[in-house]
């Protein structure tokens, strides 16, 4: 007899150790790349056969593990020998179980999809000597976007650009991510920290400051860099938003404080930098008037450039940070996880003047 343990638990389940002779177990996967949302649903396909087929089912035990999209060490995501499985890690509380729609179905039902649950996914089913597996790699839809601290460029440890992209509701964008955004349009020379530790920048005009006009368009590397003694800036990732983006209109300009307790009168709190280009991507934000978030910034989100809007490409604009206690947006973005109706004031249109200062964040 073979005793395999599914958990760390006392529980243990026995079964045979069998070779099948002449029989041939068959794992396979019917999609070898999926495409989701945050906070959406998501089947992981698997399915396993055996030829010839077996007069009756035999008891396997199946598992699935995950590699970030970051790279590092692959973890296990769920253990099952039926009726019983076990989950672990972020995974664990009900996100993961096992479809079971039909025989040999071992495809991983995944809940309440995370930005940080992009990457290769693996399903292996062992039946006593036979252990087969296949793989399908994880993506979130999603916008990639540059980020700067507040003092200026290359301010940023590795840690310290983690931290601030999860601030603004986003994660570190892997290589994949930035380079599927540099296909959409992204150009931008300053180089930012990735998510597997190296260092890189899009660019889609070669120009003099950002490697000469002799380089073809592509994304730059700097290659891995210390993740505590150098610093660079970061390209952070948002996907779906959960709950709305909306702008809250006002005829007074307002300093920071004053922008962030009209948020909370109306039900709902500043928005977030992560959050606003979400809302860009997905829902088509598109309000001319700048306005506060909460990392002190102003921005504005363009989806159909026009007169006195800034550059001509659609895009999230900014005006850097100015000083909190400066009066200088109109209507700043507020996010609500509850729809709410707009409140109807008069706007007061900002002068082509402070439009001009405005530069382009973001791409096509």
């Amino acid at each position: 007899m073979h005793i395999l343990k599914l958990c760390s638990c006392s529980t243990m389940f026995v079964f045979p150790k069998v070779h099948f002779s002449g029989v041939r177990l068959h794992v396979d996967s019917a999609q070898s790349t999926l495409f989701a949302v945050r906070g959406g649903n998501i089947t992981l396909p698997c399915r396993f056969w055996y030829e010839p087929e077996l007069s009756s089912p035999r008891e396997v035990r199946i598992k699935w593990s995950w590699l970030p999209s970051a790279g590092g060490r692959e973890t296990d995501v769920l253990v099952a020998i039926f009726p019983h499985s076990q989950s672990f890690g972020q995974y664990r509380l009900g996100r993961v179980q096992l479809r079971r729609d039909f025989p040999g179905d071992a495809s991983l039902l995944v809940t309440d999809l995370h930005l940080n649950d992009t990457g290769h996914y693996r399903c292996e089913v062992v039946d006593g000597l036979e252990d087969k597996s296949t793989s399908v790699d994880l993506e979130l839809q999603g916008v990639v976007f540059p980020y700067q601290h507040p003092r200026g460029r290359y301010n940023m440890s590795f840690h310290g650009a983690q931290q601030v992209c999860e601030e603004q509701d986003s994660s570190l964008a892997t290589f994949t991510q930035l380079f599927q955004s540099f296909k959409e349009g992204l150009n931008w020379c300053n180089a930012g920290w990735l998510a597997d530790g190296t260092v890189q920048y899009p660019i889609t005009r070669p120009r003099v400051p950002c490697g000469g006009h002799g380089l073809a368009p592509g994304v730059r590397s700097y290659g891995r860099r210390d993740r505590h003694l150098h610093h660079y800036d970061v390209f952070c990732f948002s996907s779906s938003l959960q709950g709305r983006v909306y702008v809250l209109q006002s005829s007074q300009k307002m300093n920071l404080t004053e922008a962030e307790l009209a948020c909370e009168e109306d039900g709902a709190q500043i928005a977030k930098v992560g959050q606003l280009y979400a809302a860009w991507k997905f829902t088509g934000l598109d309000h001319c008037d700048a306005g506060w978030l909460a990392d002190g910034s102003v921005r504005y989100a363009i989806t159909r450039p026009r007169k006195n809007c800034g550059p001509p490409e659609p895009g999230v604009r900014t005006f850097g940070f100015p000083p909190p206690h400066h009066k200088h947006g109109y209507c700043p973005p507020c996010h609500t996880k509850v729809i709410k109706k707009r409140r109807q004031k008069t706007i007061a249109t900002p002068t082509a003047q402070e439009q001009t200062v405005a530069t382009l964040f973001m791409h096509k």
